[in-house]
């Protein structure tokens, strides 16, 4: 039995809490979240369009959240959404010229918290906590 002080939910959410902060400290410049910085790198590695129901997708985010996410990208500049032609309600979502200019810092700075985030850590290990936490994710979703 596991005890209270070595809770994997518990460990979860600081490992999660960490995380954002330091994706807040890197977000190139103050210029947007690092939530935002984390979907602008998702966004420019893309050669398909996107569209919400992606962003939705690759971070497990609900609709809302999804939408607030996009409508402050918006807002700083860095995305517009653009409607479908044969489908008004669907919205493409296209980087901008000035989030281009972060390209190079973005990928560098998440680069780097990927690289700090698992230094000392085994590719065995690595493969062990991949396999937990897909796990863990399915339980989730039952």
């Amino acid at each position: 039995m596991i005890s209270f002080t070595q809770n994997a939910t518990r460990y979860i959410s600081k490992l999660s809490n960490k995380l954002r902060r330091k994706f807040d400290m890197l977000s190139s410049r103050k210029e947007f979240s690092g939530s935002q910085g984390r979907t602008l790198r998702f966004l420019l590695s893309q050669t398909e369009d996107i569209y919400q129901k992606d962003i939705e997708e690759e971070y497990s985010i609900r609709p809302s959240t999804a939408t607030q996410l996009l409508k402050q990208m918006e807002k700083n500049g860095l995305i517009i959404r653009e409607p479908e032609a044969y489908d008004n309600r669907l919205k493409k979502i296209v980087v901008t010229d000035k989030a281009l200019l972060y390209k190079q810092q973005v990928i560098e700075d998440l680069t780097t918290l990927e690289e700090t985030l698992i230094k000392g850590i085994s590719e065995t290990d690595l493969q062990v906590f991949f396999r937990v936490t897909e796990k863990m994710m399915d339980n989730l979703s039952e």
